[in-house]
């Protein structure tokens, strides 16, 4: 675990006990998570969900200090779960916790506005070191981590322009990349075909590109690496 200080607006302290959030598809690492956290904070409420809309239907009847997110949820693929999350709720530091180490993953997720990045190979007691730097205004990455030298300006870019587009056209932009047509999306959305038709314009003219096919092309180049767990 390798740390940094954070400015004073990196996190905004509530009132005791701390109030935890905790987004993973593991059963046995939310528990394991959960007793970390519990070791350096007895007295903190732990809300945990196992997919992201229960994660985000969570922030949205609570109030939580921190959010610790695995990247690789079912529902969502590579960054698209904390691109929406920091756009839906900004204000809400997330840390991301998961089994890819890469450096390339890693830079691409504090582009996206991750607040830290934890490594799921620690032990215990660095998990619950990490969280604890997180809450003390840290920036908590693994260690020996150094950006990788083949981050290029236009995948920096290409995150900068997807964190433009709203928490609404980040999902209809997951439903272009399964394939869905714009009835369907309307239909699971519960939107008319009209306001389908208005958000992939948007999202095509954000992206700075021509057809759905191409706005599809580009997300993927910020993919997750698929032979590895997250």
């Amino acid at each position: 675990m390798s740390v940094s200080a954070a400015s004073p607006s990196y996190l905004e302290h509530t009132n005791m006990p701390e109030n935890f959030l905790l987004i993973d598809d593991h059963p046995l690492f939310l528990d394991a998570l959960k007793l970390a956290i519990q070791s350096v904070f007895p007295n903190s409420e732990i809300t945990k969900a196992s997919s992201l809309s229960s994660g985000m239907e969570a922030i949205e009847n609570g109030k939580f200090d921190l959010v610790l997110l695995d990247l690789n949820m079912p529902e969502v693929d590579g960054f698209e779960g904390l691109l929406e999350l920091r756009a839906r709720h900004p204000k809400i530091p997330v840390v991301i916790v998961s089994a890819i180490d890469e450096p390339t993953t890693i830079h691409q997720a504090m582009t996206c506005g991750a607040s830290g990045y934890i490594s799921k190979s620690v032990r215990k007691t660095e998990l619950a070191a990490s969280i604890d730097g997180v809450m003390n205004g840290e920036v908590c990455l693994p260690d020996g981590y150094q950006p990788p030298p083949t981050a290029s300006d236009e995948t920096c870019e290409l995150i900068g322009k997807l964190k433009s587009l709203t928490p609404q056209q980040l999902r209809v932009l997951n439903m272009l990349k399964r394939g869905l047509l714009n009835k369907q999306i309307a239909h699971e959305l519960g939107v008319g075909e009209t306001t389908v038709k208005a958000h992939v314009s948007e999202i095509l003219r954000k992206l700075g590109v021509a057809s759905r096919t191409q706005a599809v092309i580009e997300v993927s180049k910020i993919m997750l690496p698929e032979d590895k767990p997250a």
